[in-house]
């Protein structure tokens, strides 16, 4: 029972993540490359950010199966955003001399990530407010 509870989490993070990285990898696709610039994954962060702020908010103090939270939040949205390739893009952005690109796409990223997220978690807690009083 054990192992297979094990494994049942882990195949549900896999499907989640698998989901996320077609999904960011589309969304990618669709977004116009703007010079030097890494637009695709700035946008494709950010609306991670939003949408993780939401999610976390709106399922906290509800009972929801953690096979849920896992699909969703460390699956999907896991590998929806990405951290290493911001990191690398930055770095790329530096070895090129575009300094000011770089620090724009870092204090983006972290400025309107942080914004978005709490931006999700106000709407998720508007959500419950509503489904309270209804």
């Amino acid at each position: 029972m054990i192992i297979e509870v094990f494994y049942m989490k882990y195949t549900v993070v896999a499907i989640g993540g698998f989901c996320g990285a077609i999904s960011r990898y589309g969304l990618g696709q669709l977004i116009p490359a703007n010079g030097h610039f890494p637009l695709g994954t700035l946008v494709i962060n950010l609306l991670g950010c939003l949408f993780l702020g939401w999610f976390a908010t709106f399922i906290a103090g509800r009972y929801v199966n953690p096979h849920v939270v896992l699909l969703i939040g460390t699956g999907f949205t896991g590998s929806f955003t990405t951290f290493s390739t911001f990191s690398v893009e930055t770095i790329e952005l530096l070895r090129d001399n575009n300094v000011i690109a770089a620090v724009s796409y870092v204090a983006l990223s972290i400025i309107i990530g942080l914004l978005l997220a709490y931006i999700g978690t106000r709407i998720a807690l508007s959500m419950k407010k509503e489904q309270a009083s209804a």
